[in-house]
């Protein structure tokens, strides 16, 4: 978030892309899609029975982690193949910061899904309803047992909830994880995290754990800021130190024990963090977005050693050499080809997109996509690249919202609440705002943060979780299925060991003869996740003709594919 606000719209001729040769996808064609785009999205969430509402603690002083939560995650968390929802909540300030006039603190909760879009709030039975003042939220089966934990990150000590049985206890101390490292005069202080990732950094079969830092904050540190010279606004980070992000390699037995990351403690502000195997080699490498600092890229060096490259390798800065305010980060394969890594940025500053090249490096691709113009004026916070109608061409899914209630007086052009944004992705390497087609229940402005996606219904289609801050969560059910049918497959991966369900495995599928791609991740987006069983779109196509796994130890194996619309659970050979 940038600090001094003065900014209006950018110059796009100032803050656009090197100038290039002509649009390239990789070998993909020009044409546009064969398929004309059906995906609908209807506003489900009072249906849904997922009754929660973020709370920012906020009673009048306008603290700086008021307006940057929360986070949403869509995982499994009984075990019965059917994806629940688990929702951050804040609003629970640090103890000393105690005073008579703020409001009670919201609960975190988690819903039971029952499989066709509907949930069960079992938040009193599952020890899930802790008061924190959380920030983000990713899921994985991180000690092996068969079931999906959950890291919650907060303003003061994060929380690691093992789940026995859907039962959920924090087990963070015990675990090594989750402590403050801030040393000062009056010993260690917790840490203000954000984004965080489970994965198998070392490749030794046991999950692994990033932490994003962002700032040191305290009431005492808030710093007054205001845009009319008079009434106080939401302080940004420029004016804060950061703070490091951490790794923790974990031991095997659900323990974990920290190990450096090579980066000084005021280098980054991460707000996103995302994973993928850019070099090929099989270790998953970090990229995270940072909050008005260079964008961070963490090459494997294997070993659990990992050193930052995000300048030299071009994804830290925006064209112009300037750091931006970047938020959520997702990145992906369009066409199968070159990977692209999307940062969403402040208002002012359009959406970045860099291609990754053959040498290694990455050039910006924001408007020679068709990306920048209409990105410019929002404040994108969650975001996620999705193949929403099920054409087979990964789509780009955008959620915005203002961190100042009172920008529309202080800003002609601005608003507080934002329309979420949907840009479908072409052969070509463009991408088509057709968010007017995807229902006015998608684009209704709304405070938007975090972004989780998933089949909630059982169609085959991706359905969305969108977090406000200071209000609703929302439940928007995808009804591509009932508009125009396409065909698809959806694939889940298992495997003995503490890597169960096999993140940072590579899926290859040819239909028709084109190639998709997509890895197991956690973590992207903003302070959320989406669900670990990856969805492929084949539109009018009912053939699968190879499905390819890279699992995360190297081994290779082929499937074919019988039938398609259905989930297809593949094992490690």
């Amino acid at each position: 978030m940038r600090a001094s606000w003065s900014f209006g719209l950018l110059l796009l001729t100032a803050c656009g892309d090197t100038p290039v040769s002509p649009p390239d996808a990789g070998g993909a064609t020009g044409d546009p899609p064969a398929l004309a785009f059906a995906a609908r999205f209807e506003d489900a969430t009072a249906a849904s029975g997922v009754d929660f509402v973020h709370h920012t603690g906020g009673f009048g002083e306008k603290w700086l982690p008021e307006t940057m939560g929360a986070g949403a995650c869509l995982f499994d968390a009984d075990g019965d193949d059917v994806l629940d929802l688990f929702l951050v909540d804040s609003g629970a300030w640090p103890a000393g910061a105690a005073r008579s006039q703020m409001p009670p603190p919201g609960v975190c909760r988690l819903f039971r899904g029952r499989g066709d879009g509907t949930f069960e709030d079992v938040t009193d039975r599952t020890g899930t309803g802790l008061a924190v003042y959380g920030m983000g939220v990713i899921a994985a089966d991180h000690d092996g047992d068969g079931d999906e934990d959950l890291y919650v990150t907060t303003l003061e000590d994060d929380l690691l909830l093992q789940n026995d049985g859907g039962v959920f206890r924090d087990v963070a101390a015990r675990a090594g994880v989750g402590r403050g490292r801030w040393n000062e005069a009056d010993g260690p202080r917790p840490e203000w995290t954000t984004a965080a990732l489970w994965f198998d950094a070392d490749r030794d079969d046991h999950l692994d754990l990033f932490v994003g830092g962002y700032v040191r904050w305290t009431p005492e540190r808030e710093i007054f800021t205001s845009l009319d010279g008079v009434t106080k606004a939401f302080t940004t980070p420029e004016r804060y130190t950061g703070l490091p992000s951490r790794l923790y390699l974990g031991n095997g037995d659900g323990t974990y024990e920290e190990v450096p990351l090579g980066v000084g403690s005021e280098a980054g502000k991460v707000l996103g963090a995302t994973l993928w195997d850019f070099d090929g080699d099989g270790a998953l490498e970090v990229a995270a977005a940072n909050d008005t600092r260079p964008n961070f890229l963490f090459a494997n060096r294997g070993g659990g050693r990992f050193e930052e490259i995000g300048e030299q390798a071009g994804l830290a800065y925006d064209p112009n050499g300037r750091a931006r305010a970047g938020m959520g980060i997702d990145v992906a394969e369009p066409g199968g080809a070159s990977a692209m890594v999307a940062i969403g940025n402040f208002a002012g500053e359009p959406l970045s997109l860099y291609e990754r090249l053959p040498d290694g490096g990455f050039r910006h691709r924001a408007a020679h996509s068709g990306l920048q113009v209409p990105t410019s004026l929002p404040l994108t916070f969650g975001l996620a690249f999705l193949d929403i109608d099920l054409d087979g061409w990964l789509d780009l899914v955008v959620v915005n919202g203002h961190i100042e209630p009172e920008i529309a007086r202080l800003r002609s052009g601005e608003s507080h609440a934002q329309g979420a944004l949907l840009f479908r992705g072409r052969p070509d390497g463009r991408f088509e705002d057709v968010t007017a087609s995807a229902g006015a229940d998608f684009a209704r402005p709304r405070v938007g943060r975090g972004l989780a996606w998933g089949d909630l219904d059982g169609d085959g289609d991706l359905d969305l979780v969108l977090t406000q801050n200071g209000a609703s969560a929302v439940v928007l059910l995808n009804r591509l299925q009932d508009e125009a049918p396409r065909h698809w497959l959806r694939i889940a991966l298992r495997q003995p060991g503490g890597n169960r369900a096999a993140i940072g495995a590579r899926i290859e599928l040819e239909s028709g003869g084109r190639l998709q791609v997509r890895t197991v991740r956690t973590g992207s987006s903003y302070l959320s996740q989406g669900e670990l069983t990856v969805t492929f779109g084949l539109g009018e196509l009912d053939v699968v003709e190879v499905v390819r796994v890279r699992w995360p130890d190297g081994t290779r194996s082929e499937h074919a594919v019988e039938a398609v619309d259905r989930t297809l659970v593949l094992s490690r050979p």
